[in-house]
């Protein structure tokens, strides 16, 4: 936290910007090339811009094959440590490689070649991350989608993605229950358009699936005899598609996250020690989900193209079995560091509000804790400082751009925390608050937070199949920059701060909801005639939403109100799934709207805040907005 680091930032963070081109060209030295990148950006055709074009590699030689290649096969690569079945697995390098040598075997025996799509539905097991690399390994592109997901949700990605194969499991493993993933993959598949030719399941002990026409046991798949004769790395392009990651859209129609190949492994691997200060032979402990974007590039990519040991954890900060869990784990495998969500944190503190638990074990290995995935509020930094005696490092960034936008680059030198701040902008992105008319504003003044173009590697270069969404969706507002969709302000010291999503997307305990994908489900009841969800402030899961309701003529809701209500309740986790968290739904009279008839959902979220919104002059009926404040502040 001295001056030094300070300077040993800014000028890292000014070289980024004054000769990008050069910078990550030195960065790209950290990765084997098949054919090294001579150009490093190609900036012919706006806003499109491509890193590292006339470059090739394969992304899971550099995760596995060269570690071993150089010496280090029996270094720990992945532990799996499962508490809710009580199991744990190490597997070595040279472990990996033979497993991911067999399901890319596997998968070029059922036809799955280079730039074919196979989408994986898996719980947090070996299996995922085996898959993920796999696929990488022969060129075919990964679309990972959260296990705990609905059959809607799941019938929209493939239906996008138009996989030839599934990777699935027949459950995952809850503290509390065991969730059937295959009735759900099953329906998934009758709603979608798209029909993959074949389902390959991962029988799980816990419970066994019925297999049908379609299906595969893994077992079988992995014991096959393209399996035995395996499959080599591929080399694909740095820019061909490493996977697609779905992202919720303003609109429920769920945006596909391109991610190249090149400028991907480039990145991780700059920040993994730039960032994250962690090694290669170091464990780096991340307490995610590989369906999400932080499970994807910390617990399986950036550790493994850097040759550290990761920690696939199926498990929960709290009951598996006590608020002491994550301590467990960082003393059982001498992790440097843990990379979690602020929401983990608000619940071990809720169960142990003292952290009297951090006492009952050796943390002498432990650096420092990142946290990311909402806004780390200042109550909960300061009980996590105070509970660890350690830095903690708050780091704001998104499903498109696949790594940190801020943060407080530990392994550059740490500079002073404020709380509330994820600190200063990581090199490579040119972060600007811009007002209404595009013009950058002053320090202290709030605006939209937009990245000038070009942004760095590894960050989305389009929407998969879709260009003009792309455009439409981040570029159009203002051309020439990214738009992050966040509003926020940077202070005198160049520190950002990130106030909140400026659009109708929720953030429940760092998963983004779209309100439409709710409200879709809430308008299918056949009682309802308009709906509308609003994100509400919740000190566990940062953001919970609240559903609203408006009933078709001639139905009671005085009599008929409570059973709706729970049936919608019931919907929303059928057609969104468990993670949407919605609990409350509210009948009522009508729904306040400008005149053009949208819906004032942001001044019904400041209202059930607890604060005075300014109502838009263009509001329809300031009567219905009245009636309702009574509903809204009522929770």
């Amino acid at each position: 936290m001295s001056d030094g680091a300070s300077t040993a930032y800014q000028s890292i963070y000014d070289a980024s910007l004054r000769d990008p081109e050069g910078f990550w060209r030195t960065a790209a030295t950290l990765i084997d090339w098949v054919t090294p990148p001579d150009r490093v950006l190609d900036d012919s055709r706006p806003p499109f811009y491509r890193w590292y074009p006339d470059a090739e590699l394969n992304v899971c030689f550099n995760a596995v094959d060269r570690h071993v290649e150089a010496g280090r096969g029996q270094q720990a690569a992945v532990h799996y440590d499962s508490p809710v079945t009580g199991t744990k697995t190490t597997l070595t390098y040279a472990d990996l490689l033979a497993r991911v040598r067999a399901v890319a075997g596997g998968l070029r025996g059922l036809g799955v070649g280079k730039g074919d799509r196979v989408v994986i539905y898996m719980p947090m097991v070996p299996e995922a991350v085996i898959a993920m690399l796999a696929c990488a390994r022969i060129g075919a592109i990964h679309s990972v989608v959260f296990g705990g997901f609905a059959p809607q949700e799941l019938a929209a990605r493939i239906d996008d993605a138009a996989p030839k194969v599934v990777l699935s499991a027949s459950c995952g493993v809850e503290p509390s229950r065991v969730v059937r993933y295959k009735p759900f993959l099953d329906e998934a598949i009758h709603r979608s358009d798209h029909k993959p030719e074949r389902c390959v399941i991962l029988q799980r002990e816990q419970l066994e699936a019925e297999l049908g026409e379609r299906d595969i046991d893994w077992r079988d798949f992995e014991s096959s005899e393209a399996a035995r004769e395996g499959a080599e790395c591929v080399t694909v392009a740095a820019t061909d598609p490493l996977y697609i990651l779905y992202t919720s859209g303003t609109t429920g129609k769920p945006k596909g996250i391109y991610r190249d190949s090149g400028g991907y492994a480039v990145a991780l691997r700059w920040s993994m020690e730039a960032i994250y200060d962690v090694a290669p032979g170091e464990t780096m402990f991340t307490a995610s989900d590989v369906g999400w974007v932080v499970g994807h590039s910390y617990i399986v990519y950036a550790p493994l193209l850097t040759g550290a040991t990761t920690v696939l954890y199926e498990g929960k900060p709290i009951g598996t079995p006590d608020a002491g869990a994550f301590w467990r784990v960082i003393e059982e495998y001498r992790a440097v560091c843990l990379f979690t969500a602020p929401t983990a944190f608000r619940a071990i503190k809720k169960e142990d509000s003292t952290a009297s638990l951090v006492a009952d074990y050796d943390l002498s290995s432990f650096r420092a804790l990142f946290l990311a995935g909402e806004r780390l509020d200042p109550d909960t930094y300061e009980w996590a400082s105070a509970a660890l005696g350690k830095p903690v490092i708050d780091n704001w960034w998104q499903t498109e751009t696949g790594w940190p936008i801020a943060a407080n680059p530990k392994g550059i030198g740490l500079l002073p925390i404020k709380a509330g701040s994820p600190t200063v902008a990581v090199p490579g992105y040119d972060v600007q608050i811009l007002d209404g008319s595009g013009e950058s504003v002053e320090p202290g003044v709030e605006g939209a937070i937009c990245i000038k173009l070009p942004m760095p590697p590894g960050t989305l270069p389009t929407l998969w199949g879709d260009d003009e969404r792309y455009i439409s969706s981040y570029l159009s507002a203002y051309p020439g920059y990214y738009l992050t969709g966040d509003g926020g302000y940077v202070d005198e010291d160049g520190y950002l701060y990130v106030m909140g999503r400026t659009d109708d997307v929720l953030n429940v305990a760092g998963h983004r909801l779209s309100t439409g994908a709710l409200e879709a489900a809430l308008a299918g009841h056949e009682a309802v005639a308009e709906c509308a969800v609003i994100g509400v402030h919740d000190d566990l899961k940062g953001q919970v939403p609240r559903g609203l309701v408006v009933l078709k003529s001639g139905i009671d809701a005085a009599t008929e109100g409570e059973r709706i209500s729970r049936e919608l309740v019931a919907r929303v986790r059928s057609e969104v799934g468990a993670v949407a968290a919605l609990h409350q739904v509210d009948i009522v009279a009508g729904l306040p709207k400008t005149r053009s008839g949208k819906i004032l959902r942001k001044t019904m979220r400041e209202i059930a805040d607890g604060k005075s919104p300014t109502v838009p002059a263009t509001i329809e009926d300031p009567a219905v907005l009245e009636a309702l404040g009574s509903v809204l502040r009522g929770s």
